[in-house]
């Protein structure tokens, strides 16, 4: 028999859940082409800038992943983690953000691989259809990991079947994805930024109080091993002290790297209607992913308190990533009013994966609808046959990631990955085109291959022979990528003469260009 606890829990993210579906219908209306559905017909405000591109950002790593990390770990992998994202978030709003607003609207560009096709005046369209086979296939096992995320959710909260929890949750994301589009998606993430924001600090507060107090937290920290020493590490599972070397701390900060390949970020960039506001929404995005990133390892670190004080059951390291569910479920046992706020916090849980999922599953639909058949294979359609290809992609791509999480697996494993791919095959091709003239479209090609090549090399032949080779995958192939783009590129000066005269001028008025 289901409790008044869980009932309480449902309706609150019932609510929510109901509430993105009515979210999506009314946005539906205004998606009058395919620049509206994939950009909003660049019309996005500062603040919603910011923030949809911040909730797009973490997904349901940052409620589920970093505090599991933070749990299991110590502070270690999550600080290094979060310092290079927080960093990697500023240089990219700072030196990515206004370059890539002005160069794609100059050339009209609304997808990723159309702006790299149109950037080097590839009439062939090759670099599209390269560039929007790494979406695809990056993208799937990303979407997969907020599907996967969803169904850990209910199926640990209500003790209900993994995959059908799972299915629910993705059928809602695809129906409002696939109906209201990019400004569906992207007022969503504002609302969705402030649900998980405000799940972050009742959660913190109250385990601070069912541990005993900030005391009995520091105390607890202070003595496992290694659990807050950010140069040493804690591995829970023998809860000994885990050796942290620099070359582990360079590699985990690598992750910032990621920012520069990220199309669903991109896309924000691309989609807002003052430049000048950049600044502000700079400023926004910065101070809340700290303070998110920040909030989410404390609730780690409070959750082994937790632990120790008996509040709430040990979990095993392959669960710490429930840690805040357990957290949410011990403040809805208290009553009524305090159930509903702690479905609140789940639903937290709900808008960092819906929050990413929408905007991938839009980014990947691009894809196969702009930059596949309309770019690559010229077939020639209306907007309103494009508007209905894209909402069946967004429904198709949906599909094949539910597929893909059918098994229940780590989120923070399938995110790094997923983030590697991008960071190391769009990235040094993304910070070439917008920053050096000579770049040709055989250097771009050559650099994504060799980029997203070497993420699974690394990861599955050259990282499991460990020592040195122990490396996240994202800092050895962005280096590969950047290095054979600026060789290839340097090589076939002579053959892209013609369209380096052109490209150079775009690219000086672009330089030149002031807000």
């Amino acid at each position: 028999m289901i409790s008044t606890q869980h009932i309480m829990m449902m309706i609150a993210m019932g609510v929510y859940l109901v509430g993105m579906i009515v979210l999506g219908i009314l946005f539906s209306r205004k998606n009058r082409s395919t620049t509206d559905f994939y950009l909003g017909g660049r019309k996005l405000g500062p603040l919603v800038t910011a923030m949809s591109a911040e909730a797009s950002d973490m997904s349901s790593w940052l409620l589920l992943g970093l505090p599991g990390v933070a749990l299991a770990t110590g502070l270690p992998e999550a600080f290094w983690t979060a310092l290079g994202l927080g960093v990697g978030t500023y240089i990219n709003w700072l030196v990515v953000a206004k370059r890539i607003r002005h160069y794609s609207n100059k050339l009209g560009a609304v997808t990723i691989p159309d702006f790299f096709s149109r950037r080097y005046h590839d009439k062939s369209h090759v670099i599209s259809l390269f560039a929007a086979l790494v979406i695809i296939v990056f993208f799937i096992p990303y979407v997969a990991s907020g599907f996967n995320a969803c169904g850990t959710l209910f199926s640990s909260l209500f003790k209900v079947d993994y995959f059908w929890a799972m299915l629910i949750s993705a059928i809602v994301i695809l129906v409002y994805t696939s109906l209201g589009g990019f400004l569906a998606a992207s007022t969503s993430d504002l609302i969705q930024s402030i649900v998980m924001t405000g799940a972050l600090l009742i959660v913190v507060f109250f385990g601070i109080s069912s541990a005993g107090g900030w005391s009995n937290v520091v105390e607890n920290a202070t003595s496992l091993p290694g659990f807050l020493n950010v140069t040493q590490g804690y591995d829970a599972a023998t809860g000994t002290a885990a050796s942290y070397t620099p070359l582990l701390i360079v590699s985990t900060l690598a992750w910032g790297l990621g920012y520069f390949g990220m199309p669903h970020i991109l896309l924000r960039f691309m989609a807002i209607k003052d430049s000048k506001k950049l600044t502000l929404s700079r400023r926004v995005a910065t101070i809340w992913v700290f303070i998110a990133m920040s909030v989410a390892i404390l609730i780690g670190v409070v959750g082994s308190a937790m632990i120790a004080n008996n509040s709430i059951d040990s979990l095993k390291p392959e669960d710490s990533q429930q840690i805040i569910i357990k957290i949410a479920e011990l403040l809805g046992s208290y009553g009524p009013v305090l159930a509903l706020i702690a479905g609140v916090i789940l639903s937290g849980i709900l808008a960092a994966t819906m929050s990413t999922a929408d905007s991938q599953l839009l980014a990947a639909a691009s894809s196969v609808t702009q930059d596949l058949l309309q770019d690559t294979f010229k077939l020639k359609i209306s907007d309103k046959l494009a508007m209905i290809i894209a909402r069946a992609a967004v429904i198709v791509i949906g599909i094949i990631a539910i597929v893909w999480a059918r098994e229940e697996g780590s989120v923070f494993t399938i995110v790094s990955f997923a983030w590697a791919g991008f960071g190391a095959a769009f990235g040094p091709t993304m910070l070439l085109s917008l920053f050096w003239k000579k770049s040709t479209k055989y250097g771009a090609i050559a650099g994504m291959i060799c980029g997203g090549a070497m993420v699974f090399i690394w990861k599955y032949c050259v990282r499991p022979i460990g020592g040195v080779f122990d490396l996240y995958e994202l800092l050895p192939a962005f280096i590969c990528g950047i290095v054979i783009n600026v060789i290839v590129s340097l090589l076939t000066q002579k053959a892209e003469a013609k369209n380096l005269e052109l490209i150079s001028k775009e690219f000086e008025s672009v330089v030149s260009e002031k807000d």
